[in-house]
């Protein structure tokens, strides 16, 4: 009986009488083979057609879609794990990553660095408007850059103290409003809609900022705000920005604020930036401002 299993098998396998293999003459392999091959090829076309459709939506230049922190976000230096930043005055091992953090970042802002003429140019050391370089998918190609000095940043630079206010307890946040392509921020209307304080800082071509205690309680504690840099806040003529590929050497414009905070109180301060298309939310801490928690001790 296994014999004739065997035998069985073995004719299934290739059968000489009829010239099958596996049941089948090759000429109906042959067909099967065809099919698949104009079965599949039918679907990688379709698959092939519509990645191509969808590539004829897309720009080089500006993302089609945003699904980061909705325009424009706020961020600092340093930036801390958990938005917290504690040190001792008296012990320079306990601020001494905040320094190298910001000394790291401001390397891109040294006038060695902004030298060649090719890749930026002067926008003036007042606050203008927006900077046209042309359209988005212009044929200008790659645009220049406008420069920003790091001494705008006056006690915030690194140039006068290299420990940027930590030693003497007044330490500085370096602020900067996140890239986006082709984004136009508009300054705020009126004096009426920012805060009091920095109504001298109003201006027509500058996104001003305003940082403060977020708790009331902590009011008596926060001294004296200063504010440096180009107009003391975001000047338009750093705008807009084109991206990546035609705007390589792109720099943020940047805001310096110093903090005099009374020693031994956890104090938690926010800063936000005022203009008519930036908005804000309570699921994200970083769209249009940012809270930090800064405790300094003796």
């Amino acid at each position: 009986m296994s014999a004739n299993k065997d035998g069985g098998w073995k004719t299934f396998i290739w059968n000489s009488d009829k010239n099958e293999f596996l049941g089948r003459t090759g000429c109906s392999w042959f067909k099967i083979f065809i099919f698949y091959v104009i079965f599949y090829g039918c679907l990688a076309g379709i698959f092939i057609g519509t990645i191509q459709a969808m590539l004829l939506t897309l720009s080089n230049y500006k993302p089609t879609y945003q699904d980061r922190v909705a325009p424009p976000g706020l961020s600092h230096s340093p930036r801390p794990d958990k938005a917290e930043i504690s040190y001792s005055i008296s012990d320079n091992t306990t601020y001494s990553a905040y320094v190298e953090h910001m000394k790291e970042f401001l390397k891109a802002y040294e006038k060695d660095s902004q030298g060649d003429e090719s890749k930026f140019e002067n926008c003036g050391d007042k606050p203008q408007s927006y900077t046209e370089r042309g359209e988005l998918e212009g044929s200008e190609g790659v645009r220049k850059a406008c420069r920003f000095e790091r001494e705008w940043l006056k006690d915030c630079s690194g140039k006068k103290d290299d420990t940027f206010g930590f030693k003497e307890g007044k330490p500085c946040l370096i602020i900067k409003l996140n890239r986006i392509v082709n984004f136009r921020p508009r300054p705020p209307a009126s004096n009426d809609s920012i805060p009091e304080p920095i109504h001298p800082n109003f201006h027509g071509n500058l996104i001003p900022i305003h940082c403060t205690n977020k708790r009331e309680d902590d009011a008596k504690h926060l001294g004296p705000v200063e504010y440096f840099g180009l107009g003391a806040g975001f000047p338009l003529q750093y705008y807009p920005y084109y991206g990546k590929l035609l705007h390589p050497h792109y720099l943020q414009p940047l805001v310096a604020v110093k903090f005099n905070i009374t020693v031994g109180i956890e104090m938690r301060i926010e800063c936000k930036v005022f203009g008519q298309n930036i908005d804000y939310s309570e699921k994200d801490r970083y769209q249009g401002r940012f809270d930090v928690k800064i405790t300094i001790k003796s």
